[in-house]
């Protein structure tokens, strides 16, 4: 049975930290492929200063480009409205049919605000939770079965990322560097 993992998120900008995460997951869990799957809307963020999901998508197929493991999804940009995980964890579950083991891959971020989201408890009947933490950082008091890898050292947010390029600071190491050229060729986020 094939191990796919699931890896959702704005990606507004794609940057190390998510390539990173996948990675860890990929040899932690020994899966076949990951998916990386842009939102259209986020029902948990303001979509104020997201780029349109063309643009997100297009960053993300150049991040991931040449890494047979990493795949990309646009189930979720060619949804209408709000993306929520369930349907995503659906479409998945459907597309390989019992023929793969599914790995929801999260963050800390996200695990904290695991008890607001829609039909969760449908979403960890379909697919096993991973949150990928900093060392010290507590999930055993969750209510959910999960998995956790630790990340150790790697402190980087899109936001960040936007932050430091509308202040005319370097991200040179933060993005890969097509991502970053990508960026300054489309003169985005300042």
């Amino acid at each position: 049975m094939r191990r796919i993992g699931i890896l959702g998120g704005t990606f507004n900008p794609v940057h190390i930290g998510h390539l990173a995460i996948a990675q860890r997951a990929r040899e932690n869990l020994g899966l076949d492929k990951v998916f990386f799957v842009p939102s259209n809307l986020p029902p948990h963020k303001s979509s104020k200063n997201v780029l349109p999901s063309a643009q997100r998508y297009h960053m993300v197929q150049m991040a991931i480009e040449g890494n047979p493991y990493f795949d990309i999804s646009d189930f979720e940009i060619n949804r209408e409205g709000r993306s929520y995980s369930i349907d995503t964890v659906e479409h998945f579950y459907n597309l390989y049919l019992g023929k793969a083991k599914l790995y929801f891959i999260i963050g800390e971020d996200s695990f904290a605000k695991l008890d607001t989201w829609k039909h969760i408890d449908n979403i960890v009947k379909l697919a096993d939770f991973v949150v990928v933490n900093r060392p010290g950082i507590n999930v055993e008091d969750s209510k959910i079965k999960v998995r956790t890898i630790e990340m150790p050292g790697l402190d980087i947010s899109s936001s960040s990322v936007r932050r430091c390029l509308r202040l005319g600071k370097t991200v040179k190491y933060f993005l890969p560097e097509k991502v970053l050229e990508y960026i300054k060729r489309k003169k985005l986020y300042v």
